[in-house]
């Protein structure tokens, strides 16, 4: 069980059953519902769980509480993952009051109906004295939903984040933060990042000892690793310097061209990393277009477009805010290439994108005059 404080409980639970996080993303390692319980003159459970969880959730709780009812249920985030055994809480202890802010409950009400009869409506910077310890609310709206607010505790110098500083995997795991954290964020937060740059510059006026996110592990130490990862993911920064090969091939010709330009990109002393997407992960390729500052998208053209999974591969970059990049085209056809110049509109759609200017272009298969191209091409990168 993970020990925050004597007085703060972690009652969360681990959920290794589940094969897609929100239907789409694969965690191989599961997830964590974290939740929280204050043990005060009155006591504050923080959010709830997913329905796949309810009855451990609920046992959690009623071990924490040591026969006590619960006074508060703090409702940061009302996504399903969450806010789903909010009724069975409810249902077990009618007389706890939901404390939440006015969007909170009109998204609770399209989950519940009337289900909710005890609510306390706060306001940015309203405070909830418990006792001992002091909440106060500090509203993260789009951090990644309207209704998201964080709540500090004074006392101890808590905050509870909501679903900022997250990350897949469940807590019983050994795993490196910052993959599965940057996967998370890009693919699940990365569309908002002035909202989240908002909400960090709001957590710089605190003084933070300890972070309680809804997924992933409590962070207790080096609270300025984490603080300044997501200032560079939400600001759209590139992490590392590197070139990320994404590329899309059927009879692997353009598998065999994206291949080589990363052995001349590597000879150079580039990092690089190459991704057939038709078998990639996609989410992990969407992780890794944000991570570096150069990108190459490779596609064969297909039905005088591009490759399905290029396309879906461009329309979630284009949907999280890709920009502050460095973008190169290789396009492939047999008899009319298409793919480069459809690509580059995508490109040229987003912010702040520089657009190598030179596509290269594969007929059918690769020959010398390609490589040379390719050649050029990895100089121009490496510029």
């Amino acid at each position: 069980m993970t020990h925050i404080s004597d007085n703060i409980k972690y009652i969360g639970v681990n959920d290794k059953t589940i094969d897609l996080f929100e239907g789409q993303y694969v965690v191989p390692n599961g997830v964590s519902y974290n939740s929280y319980a204050i043990i005060d003159e009155h006591i504050a459970i923080f959010d709830t769980a997913d329905k796949r969880k309810t009855e451990e959730w609920l046992d959690n709780v009623e071990v924490a509480l040591c026969g006590r009812t619960p006074d508060y249920l703090i409702i940061s985030h009302m996504e399903p993952d969450h806010s789903a055994s909010i009724a069975a809480l409810i249902k077990k202890y009618p007389s706890i009051v939901a404390v939440g802010n006015e969007k909170t409950f009109n998204i609770a009400e399209r989950f519940f109906g009337n289900l909710i009869a005890n609510k306390l409506v706060v306001k940015e910077g309203d405070e909830l004295s418990l006792g001992k310890h002091k909440l106060k609310f500090v509203f993260a709206p789009m951090v990644h939903w309207p209704e998201v607010m964080f709540t500090y505790e004074t006392t101890e110098k808590v905050l509870f984040s909501a679903d900022a500083f997250g990350k897949f995997g469940a807590l019983d795991v050994e795993e490196d933060w910052a993959c599965e954290a940057r996967r998370y964020y890009i693919n699940i937060v990365g569309k908002y990042g002035s909202t989240v740059q908002t909400a960090l510059k709001k957590a710089a006026t605190l003084d933070i000892k300890v972070i309680c996110p809804l997924h992933g592990p409590v962070l207790k130490e080096n609270l300025a690793y984490y603080l300044d990862k997501y200032n560079t993911w939400s600001s759209y920064t590139p992490e590392d310097k590197g070139v990320l090969i994404a590329y899309a091939s059927i009879y692997g010709h353009t598998g065999e061209a994206a291949n080589k330009l990363a052995e001349m990109l590597r000879s150079k002393g580039e990092k690089v990393v190459v991704a057939d997407l038709a078998r990639y992960d996609m989410a992990e390729a969407v992780e890794d277009a944000f991570r570096y500052d150069r990108l190459v998208a490779a596609s064969v053209t297909y039905d005088g477009g591009i490759f399905p999974v290029m396309e879906q591969f461009l329309n979630r970059l284009k949907s999280k805010n890709y920009q502050n990049r460095t973008v190169a085209i290789v396009e492939n056809g047999s008899w009319a290439p298409a793919s480069g110049r459809l690509i580059r509109a995508y490109f040229e759609g987003m912010k702040d994108v520089k657009i190598i200017e030179k596509t290269v272009t594969v007929k059918s298969a690769l020959k010398a005059d390609t490589e040379q191209e390719l050649q050029e091409l990895a100089n121009e990168l490496v510029k």
